[in-house]
C-alpha cells in the first residue's frame, strides 16, 4: 500500500499548492485572481491566531492533496471552532485515504487547541466526497445561505 504523509504547508510547496488549489477550484467550476492566490499564500504563513493554515498530502513523496483550515471564535464555546476548507485530493489519489488523512490532520490540530467542533461544507452533487464525509463525520442538516 502507498504511504501517505500529511504535513503542514511549507514555503517550498508554493508550486504544488497552487496546482492542487487550482484543480480544486476547477472542480467547482470557479477561479480566483492572482491577487487572491498571492494573498492566500501569504496568509497561510502569517502569524496570528485566526489566520488560515494548510496541510499538504504526499503519496509516495508526490503532492496529491491539500486542505486549508481556520480557527474562529464562537458564541457557543470558549474554545471556538475549526472550519475545514478547500479539501482536495488529486483524481489519481482518490480512494487511497488521502482525504481521510487530511481531515484527521485538521482534527488533531484542532484537538490540540481544545477545539472539538471541526466542520465543513460540500456541494450536494459531490457524491464521491460525501461518501467519505458520511463515514468520518455526522451530517448536521444545516443548509447554507449566502448574501448576494
Amino acid at each position: 500500500m502507498a504511504e501517505i504523509l500529511v504535513r503542514p504547508l511549507d514555503q517550498s510547496d508554493h508550486e504544488a499548492w497552487k496546482a492542487l488549489w487550482t484543480a480544486y477550484l476547477t472542480f467547482y467550476e470557479t477561479s480566483v485572481s492572482e491577487t487572491v492566490y498571492d494573498t492566500t499564500w501569504r496568509r497561510l504563513f502569517t502569524e496570528g491566531e485566526f489566520e488560515p493554515r494548510g496541510f499538504l498530502a504526499l503519496l509516495d513523496g508526490a503532492p496529491v492533496g491539500l486542505v486549508h483550515y481556520l480557527h474562529h471564535r464562537s458564541c457557543w464555546s470558549v474554545e471556538g471552532n475549526c472550519y475545514l476548507q478547500d479539501l482536495f485530493a488529486d483524481a489519481s489519489a482518490r480512494g487511497k485515504g488521502v482525504g481521510a488523512a487530511l481531515i484527521e490532520a485538521v482534527r488533531k490540530t484542532a484537538a490540540a487547541r481544545g477545539v472539538t467542533n471541526v466542520y465543513w461544507m460540500t456541494h450536494e452533487t459531490n457524491t464521491t466526497a460525501r461518501r467519505l464525509y458520511d463515514h468520518v463525520a455526522r451530517r448536521t442538516g444545516f443548509i447554507e445561505y449566502d448574501l448576494l
